[in-house]
């Protein structure tokens, strides 16, 4: 909590009190007014809502989709598939900078909201939880649903997804934390106001030649941080018990 509190403190405090600690000084708000003016931040918040949007409901398709086929799809060489797909996971998406950048240049998609979540479209973590969550599903229930005339969607949607909640929540939880506050990949890949995330917005703040201004950066630091705040108080025991379940699973 001391980082937390450290940034409040500077954030409704004007610069002339910040280096030092008086309990009765009078908090402001003009921190955040002057933040929220130097930068345009609600463009930030849209590019960052959208981006975080686009990256989950597409890794959550996918795995879907590519963890079904794993467990209940006869492949040749399915195992090889599965450990090319675990494989990602040893990989640090940072290696990959330089060959996603010439990719997403290629593909004429530089410096677009779509171009900073093509990378992070397929997720090998999210396919391994749900593939280890599926093959727990008895087949017994799948094959009941066949025989009622169920088709293959049909029983992805109402018997796979709807056992596999607490695993979802999960990993949607940690993968809009990783998504909101990613910043080297937006940064290299992104030039224009119009498509910069809250993270590269930051910087803004912290450049040199203009002088760091520790008050704008905690007031814009909270403003960036707080939706994730929110996010975890409100859903902390869904994320918890979620956890706790696809560890057992």
């Amino acid at each position: 909590m001391l980082p937390i509190m450290v940034s409040v403190w500077v954030a409704i405090h004007p610069a002339s009190q910040q280096g030092g600690f008086t309990p009765l000084s009078m908090p402001t708000l003009e921190n955040f007014i002057h933040a929220w003016q130097a930068a345009p931040f609600g463009r930030y918040f849209i590019n960052t809502l959208l981006l975080v949007l686009i990256i989950v409901a597409s890794q959550l398709i996918l795995a879907t989709l590519a963890a079904y086929a794993l467990v209940r799809f006869r492949l040749k060489g399915a195992g090889i598939i599965f450990s090319l797909i675990l494989l990602q996971l040893m990989i640090s998406p940072d290696v990959l900078i330089l060959t996603n950048y010439h990719t997403i240049g290629a593909l004429g998609l530089r410096d677009t909201l779509w171009g900073i979540a093509l990378p992070y479209f397929a997720s090998a973590f999210a396919i391994f939880l749900l593939r280890q969550t599926f093959k727990s599903i008895p087949l017994v229930l799948e094959e009941a649903a066949i025989i009622e005339g169920a088709g293959r969607l049909t029983i992805l949607r109402r018997i796979y997804i709807p056992l596999a909640k607490p695993v979802y929540i999960a990993f949607t939880l940690v993968s809009i934390s990783f998504h909101w506050n990613d910043f080297l990949w937006p940064l290299v890949i992104t030039d224009s106001v119009r498509v910069r995330p809250l993270t590269v917005g930051l910087q803004l703040f912290s450049a040199p030649e203009q002088g760091v201004q520790w008050a704008l950066i905690g007031a814009a630091t909270l403003m960036t941080s707080l939706p994730l705040l929110i996010l975890f108080l409100v859903f902390q025991r869904q994320f918890v018990q979620s956890f706790m379940r696809a560890g057992i699973r």
